[in-house]
C-alpha cells in the first residue's frame, strides 16, 4: 500500500480543492493506494525566515515556528506522493502555498548527506485559473521546480499533459472546474500517473 497526500494550497474550498480531490480519486482507482487530502484554507503558516535553525539542529522539521505546518510537513515527507493544487495569483502560487514550501529548509540537512533520499517520493502539480490562459503552467513549474529542488522525482500526465494539469475553472468555484472537462480528465491524468510512478519506485533497490 502505498500513501498519496493531496494538498490544495487555495485560501478557499472551491474549484482548486475539487481537482486536487479529482486526482486523489484516479489515484485511488489503481489500487494499493491510501490518500489524504489537506486543504491549507484557514491554516497559520509562518514563512521560513532562513534562520537555519533545523539544519543546525538536524530535524527534517522547522524548530522555531509552532504552528499547522508544524504537524502536515511530515506527513508530507513521509508520503508515497504528494499532489501540488493552486489557484493561479499573479501568475504564481498562493501565499499560502509559497510559505508552506518555504518550510522545507530542514531537507538540506538530510539531502548533502544522501542527495536521493526523497527519489523514491513522486510529485504532481494541478493550477486552476479563471481564464483559460491564466498562468496555468507558471503555477505548475513552480510546483515541478520545488519538486526538483528536493529530489523528489517529477510526474507529469504524459502526451498534451506535459507540466501538470491546468484547469480553466471561469470564476466559477468547484461548479466551474468540474465543468471543465479537458482539465477534469489531465487531473485525474495526474493522479494516476504519480500512484502508478509512486508503485514503481516503492520498492526499487537502485535510488
Amino acid at each position: 500500500m502505498i500513501k498519496i497526500l493531496g494538498i490544495s494550497g487555495s485560501p478557499r474550498m472551491e474549484s482548486t480543492a475539487y481537482a486536487v480531490q479529482e486526482a486523489l480519486r484516479a489515484a485511488e482507482a489503481t489500487g494499493g493506494v491510501e490518500t489524504q487530502f489537506i486543504s491549507l484554507k484557514g491554516k497559520t503558516i509562518q514563512p521560513c525566515i532562513h534562520c537555519n535553525k533545523c539544519v543546525r539542529e538536524g530535524k527534517l522539521t522547522c524548530t522555531l515556528w509552532a504552528d499547522d505546518a508544524t504537524e502536515q510537513l511530515p506527513l508530507v515527507h513521509e508520503a508515497d506522493g504528494i499532489i501540488f493544487g493552486s489557484p493561479v495569483y499573479g501568475m504564481g502560487i498562493t501565499p499560502q502555498l509559497c510559505a508552506f514550501m518555504s518550510r522545507f529548509r530542514g531537507t538540506y540537512g538530510v539531502l548533502k548527506d544522501n542527495p536521493h533520499y526523497f527519489a523514491r517520493q513522486v510529485g504532481g502539480a494541478i493550477a486552476v485559473g479563471g481564464t483559460r490562459n491564466g498562468g496555468q503552467e507558471c503555477v505548475n513549474n513552480i510546483i515541478y521546480g520545488f519538486f526538483s529542488t528536493h529530489g523528489i522525482t517529477p510526474a507529469n500526465g504524459s502526451l498534451c499533459v506535459y507540466s501538470g494539469a491546468c484547469v480553466w475553472s471561469r470564476d466559477q468555484g468547484a461548479q466551474g472546474a468540474q465543468e471543465d472537462e479537458t482539465g477534469m480528465a489531465n487531473c485525474r491524468r495526474i493522479g494516476e500517473k504519480v500512484a502508478k510512478l509512486a508503485k514503481a519506485l516503492k520498492d526499487n533497490k537502485e535510488i
